[in-house]
């Protein structure tokens, strides 16, 4: 594991939204470069090693799930020595902003991921849809995209009623269908739960034959969180910042979801939903045994009893 200098370890957890982004600017400026770009968006690149990881978080979503308020980048590169750029929005915006755009194509035209023997796009939700669609300025990236919207373009996704305030952003231009630049990419990996409707939706739209779609059934809303929790996210992107992501892994990995109490409660609420009870009270039996489990020792009890 390589040491990294003092500003990767200053917490930046309860700095406001100003003072956040100057102390990101900092560390980027001491370690490579840093861009704002616009009045939403900021990038910082940490140049280390020539694996290089793009993330796309929102500061919101930082502060709810970093202790230390890092991007969650920093922890790659703390562990691998891989480099660094970080994509940070405030609030949900897709990067769907003129300067983000300007910002890849000046990167493209730089031959700036030509300097990297391997590269990484990573984001979950509107973060998610941004890393498969801006992959397209690298080429040859490979992309895990956690719960993505393919776009918000109503003539495309118009079914999706969550984000409707947000159709007025265009995804018209310049990356704006993600689906369309997975071609372009080395890989890309598809996560979500496909007991989330409007969510397996849109991962249908990125089917294609460099695309795996990794299902996550019964992980509910929050995909990521849930990977974080079990300790899981950082493994995948090790392993596909290494090349060696494949859907017999990554289900072998999943099955840590066995001991992980939010997994078994939806599991539990599904089957007792479609009234599908004996597997219920097999379930319940298989958690008790293994675990201290009220839930399911009350819930074993009432079948029983019935």
């Amino acid at each position: 594991m390589q040491d990294m200098p003092n500003s990767f370890h200053a917490p930046m957890a309860r700095l406001k939204k100003d003072a956040w982004f100057a102390a990101l600017a900092d560390i980027g400026d001491v370690h490579g470069f840093s861009h704002s770009l616009g009045p939403d968006h900021t990038a910082a690149f940490i140049h280390e090693g020539d694996t290089l990881v793009v993330t796309f978080e929102s500061r919101q979503n930082i502060q709810s799930l970093s202790d230390m308020g890092h991007p969650f980048g920093f922890e790659l590169v703390q562990a691998t020595g891989w480099s660094h750029l970080a994509l940070v929005s405030e609030g949900d915006t897709w990067f769907r902003d003129p300067h983000v755009i300007q910002f890849f194509h000046d990167l493209d035209d730089e031959g700036f991921f030509d300097n990297f023997k391997q590269l990484l796009f990573y984001g979950a939700g509107p973060c998610g849809y941004a890393a498969a669609a801006f992959a397209r300025a690298a080429q040859d990236a490979i992309v895990v995209a956690i719960q993505p919207q393919a776009t918000l373009e109503a003539r495309l996704a118009g079914w999706d009623d969550r984000f409707t305030r947000h159709r007025i952003r265009d995804f018209s231009g310049d990356f704006g269908f993600a689906p369309e630049f997975t071609e372009l990419s080395e890989q890309t990996f598809i996560i979500y739960d496909p007991h989330q409707p409007l969510d397996a939706m849109h991962a249908a739209l990125f089917e294609g034959p460099k695309t795996t779609l990794l299902r996550t059934p019964f992980m509910g809303q929050a995909v990521q969180s849930s990977l974080l929790d079990m300790a899981l996210l950082f493994r995948i992107l090790v392993r596909a910042g290494s090349g060696r992501l494949n859907e017999a892994w990554f289900h072998a990995l999943l099955r840590a979801r066995r001991t992980y109490p939010p997994y078994l409660r939806n599991l539990m609420s599904a089957l007792e939903r479609n009234g599908r009870y004996g597997l219920l009270e097999t379930l319940c039996t298989n958690v008790t045994t293994r675990m201290k489990a009220p839930r399911f020792q009350r819930k074993l009890m009432e079948l029983r009893a019935d």
